[in-house]
């Protein structure tokens, strides 16, 4: 029996050998761990205000890590991700069927988890007065069905942003004369601050808390209440970007921000992943305006003073 028992337990130990050998290239020695040692992480460019917000708080708690987030444009992540250039990354969709078969070819099973709700947002110059639009109108400028020589400016042509239009639109290439790439989402704010008549598209976090090197900017312009005529409950309500009207969905331009990890280990990427869903991270959140997944819990004591 004990023998038995020994030849079962050297095959499980063997079986998980060959497993992390797998994922381990040929000569790679990994030396962090869940709160310490050195990683490189890649991310959606957009998430860069709330991303630099939960790594200055986790290499504060935890000093002896010391993760590094490069930024790059969507297409450019999911390239990394499937060359296997990087293993622990953050994006605005999910996987699809052809990236997740990509990568289990390669032994690197993806998991994919949210852990915040971000908002589209129309910005305009505050001497516009434009306060509102309509999901149908956005759709008619973006796809040139609109008559307007307005400029209508984004980050770059390769961004989760581009591609989120894109979708919205129902596939439309955004190649009209009026619509512009820039080259990042503090671009499309000094540009709307500079032009009146200028219509930007960004990411809700770079307009609701903004860094002081484009604070200026940020109070030039202003975001516009959205209504969503197809809406079942409220078709001819419009709704301004918030916590509340992100939870209850009522602000129809919403998208989860998401985490892959395919690092297969309990490394600094496990260890990040954590703190960001956990309460410290998803308070970070909440913080920034963005909607955390797990609303962190209040807890409110009520003394009763008698007389």
């Amino acid at each position: 029996m004990k023998n038995n028992i020994i030849v079962i337990l050297s095959g499980i130990l063997l079986l998980g050998t060959l497993q992390t050998c797998k994922r381990t290239p040929a000569g790679k020695v990994f030396t962090d761990t869940h709160d310490s040692g050195e990683a490189v992480f890649v991310s959606d460019e957009s998430f860069a205000p709330i991303l630099d917000q939960e790594l200055y708080i986790f290499k504060n708690d935890y000093p002896k890590a010391k993760p590094e987030i490069v930024y790059k444009s969507e297409n450019d992540v999911v390239k990394y991700l499937l060359a296997d250039s990087a293993r622990f990354c953050f994006l605005s969709r999910s996987l699809n069927a052809d990236e997740v078969n990509t990568l289990k070819s390669h032994s690197l099973p993806a998991v994919v988890t949210k852990f915040a709700i971000d908002a589209v947002v129309i910005i305009v110059n505050v001497a516009s007065t434009d306060t509102a639009t309509s999901v149908n109108e956005i759709k008619k400028m973006l796809t040139g069905q609109a008559k307007t020589d307005r400029s209508i400016v984004f980050d770059n042509p390769n961004s989760s942003l581009v591609r989120y239009l894109k979708d919205f639109t129902g596939g439309s290439n955004l190649k009209q004369k009026n619509i512009y790439a820039l080259k990042s989402n503090k671009e499309v704010i000094d540009y709307v601050s500079k032009h009146p008549e200028a219509i930007g598209i960004t990411s809700y976090g770079w307009v609701d808390d903004p860094d002081a090197d484009y604070a200026g900017a940020a109070k030039k312009v202003k975001v516009l209440a959205i209504k969503d005529e197809n809406s079942k409950t409220a078709p001819t309500e419009y709704f301004r970007p918030s916590q509340t009207t992100l939870y209850l969905k009522q602000y129809p331009l919403l998208r989860y921000l998401y985490i892959v990890n395919c690092t297969g280990r309990d490394g600094l990427g496990n260890g990040f992943e954590h703190f960001i869903k956990g309460d410290k991270g998803q308070r970070i959140i909440l913080r920034s305006g963005l909607l955390p997944i797990a609303i962190p819990e209040r807890n409110i004591l009520i003394r009763s003073n008698k007389l």
